[in-house]
């Protein structure tokens, strides 16, 4: 069962609606989940530098397009210009090495990953001796956009956009722009709703994709490994999910990817459970009522699961978002 159900750009070209995650799939797992999510009909693939799978997606991909499985313009390749490349002499080269990872001639949307920068050193985010990141307090983010026009005008990426930028950040990129972003990339699930700056994408005809739709288990490890403790909620349990899941005859995190796509944003959840992994695609088959969806509205809480603290000091950024 492929996606097709699709959102359009403000360019007129279509995302599909529910796409595949694969941030802190290992290396080792992604390319056994990727065929997995091929199979099962996933054509919308996210992906970036820093989730460093990109040459084993890649391979995966050109055995199913070789192969005849599936033909590029069916696919929606994803993928990001990462914080230690947030500079204008940076996003073609960045690019350009991910195209070959990838072995892809184009992308279909190319993503400013953080608003914020940091330097890079030793293949990773330059730290200080206390652990802290090095900042890069550069950041120009009318000056990388206008590269990130030039690959668009060179048909490197069909389109752009930006990710965990704030709506601050992103008039200011309206104001100085030939080409508009077509997507925002947020974290975004029933606990963090971000309703005023989602209102405000969809006023300026910018596409929402909520990554972390399900939760993120995984940043509580990522979190461990820089000595930060902290419990964060586990979305399948919410008792009001669990209950309109029970009367859908459906699972908790189809329910709420449901709630996502019902509000016209894209939804990128990432598993790597072939069983998981269809239950995910098969949500088009079910609506929510009004008294449900509203049920799950008044659920919000404010509550960012990725708030960065894996990279401590990043928090002194003067563009950092939150």
């Amino acid at each position: 069962m492929v996606c097709d159900q699709v959102l359009t750009f403000n360019n007129g070209l279509k995302m599909p609606a529910l796409g595949y995650g694969t941030w802190q799939a290992p290396d080792n797992e992604v390319e056994l989940a990727l065929n997995h999510a091929l199979e099962a009909g996933y054509r919308h693939i996210d992906a970036a530098p820093v989730y460093m799978n990109e040459k084993t997606i890649g391979r995966v991909l050109k055995q199913w397009l070789d192969s005849g499985r599936v033909k590029r313009e069916e696919l929606f390749v994803t993928t990001k210009l990462p914080p230690t490349a947030n500079l204008p002499e940076c996003v073609e080269t960045t690019l350009r090495n991910s195209l070959n990872d990838l072995q892809l001639d184009y992308v279909d949307l190319y993503l400013i990953h953080t608003p914020f920068g940091a330097f890079f050193e030793n293949g990773d985010i330059k730290r200080k001796e206390n652990g802290e990141v090095v900042i890069n307090p550069a950041t120009d983010h009318i000056a990388v956009w206008k590269k990130m026009e030039e690959i668009c005008e060179k048909g490197l990426a069909k389109s752009i956009g930006v990710s965990n930028f704030n709506e601050k950040q992103i008039e200011r990129l309206l104001k100085n722009c030939k080409i508009r972003p077509a997507n925002l990339q947020i974290e975004h699930h029933v606990y963090l709703q971000q309703p005023k700056l989602i209102d405000f994408c969809k006023k300026e005809g910018i596409i929402v994709t909520a990554y972390s739709p399900l939760g993120s288990k995984g940043i509580a490890e990522l979190n461990k490994m820089f000595g930060i403790e902290r419990k964060l909620p586990d979305l399948m349990e919410i008792p009001e999910v669990k209950e309109i899941a029970k009367a859908h005859g459906k699972t908790p995190a189809q329910v709420l990817l449901r709630w996502i796509v019902e509000r016209g944003i894209s939804a990128i959840p990432k598993s790597t459970n072939p069983e998981r992994l269809k239950q995910n695609l098969n949500i088009f088959d079910f609506k929510l009522s009004a008294e449900e969806i509203n049920r799950m509205n008044a659920l919000d809480a404010n509550v960012r699961i990725c708030d960065f603290k894996f990279f401590p000091g990043m928090e002194k950024h003067p563009e950092f978002p939150f």
